[in-house]
């Protein structure tokens, strides 16, 4: 199912009906019903997720990390749920001090300067440049820190970096870490609930194209991965709605449901 385009980040989303919240400003209200849908999942996953693996259709959850190293599935797992749960108690500090969140208004795009005269006249007249070297691998050839603190297996950062990181850095961009470490695809999720997240990113400074890049890269390098095991499984390419709900146990936006009763088959 294709989520309908959401509406611009111009005007403040409108929030779900929460009973139980009535007083929220109306921007956390909305944010903090995304973090707690994906808390309920991200630990409904934790819990099933050894027993998943034993499925033959886990390929379908392995396929959104990237891997079915279960070892590096659970590390992103327990990244993802420490900043879910760090941006739920600053959404509720929030609350309580009266602030609500603003939209991030969307920067607008530089045009290219133009060169003078002079400069464009050269440019335009050909020019011979040396060969370039071939490039070499030095002893220095490591991952950057970047790739490093982005593996939750070779870095782990503390709750006291996560609560930082989530104080300080846009929501929207809080919500796509979360969704890269949960593997959250729109595939998993109720329309609702995704189009929910893509207004989230668009008008909190998050990014639904980089989620998306991400999803196709992942995809790839687990599709890498099944070809060196003969005889593996592709049937998570073309797996359809009904099937994927039998994956997980219920869509990502659906009521919490008991983690024993909804284990793959």
């Amino acid at each position: 199912m294709d989520p309908a385009v959401p509406a611009s980040p111009s005007s403040p989303p409108t929030p779900p009906r929460h009973d139980s919240a009535p007083s929220l400003p109306n921007n956390i209200a909305f944010l903090l019903h995304a973090a707690r849908t994906l808390l309920t999942y991200g630990r409904h996953l934790l819990e099933t997720v050894r027993h998943r693996a034993t499925a033959p259709n886990f390929n379908t959850i392995a396929a959104a990390f990237g891997t079915a190293n279960l070892t590096t599935i659970l590390a992103h797992l327990n990244r993802g749920l420490l900043r879910a749960a760090a941006l739920e108690r600053f959404l509720l500090a929030r609350a309580a001090a009266g602030r609500d969140i603003d939209i991030v208004e969307p920067r607008p795009t530089p045009d290219a300067p133009q060169p003078p005269p002079a400069a464009a006249a050269t440019a335009a007249t050909p020019q011979l440049l040396p060969p370039l070297l071939p490039a070499t691998r030095t002893a220095s050839s490591r991952p950057s820190l970047a790739t490093v603190r982005n593996d939750p297996e070779l870095f782990t950062p503390s709750e006291q970096d996560i609560e930082h990181q989530v104080r300080h850095r846009p929501i929207g961009r809080t919500i796509f870490d979360i969704c890269l470490d949960l593997a959250v695809v729109p595939g998993f999720c109720t329309g609702e609930f995704w189009n929910e997240l893509f207004e989230i990113m668009q008008a909190f400074g998050g990014s639904v194209a980089e989620l998306m890049l991400e999803r196709c890269r992942r995809e790839r390098a687990f599709a890498k991965q099944q070809d060196r095991i003969p005889g593996s499984n592709w049937d998570w390419l073309g797996m359809k709605r009904d099937g994927i709900r039998q994956v997980l146990g219920f869509f990502i936006g659906e009521p919490p449901v008991n983690p024993l009763a909804t284990g793959p088959p």
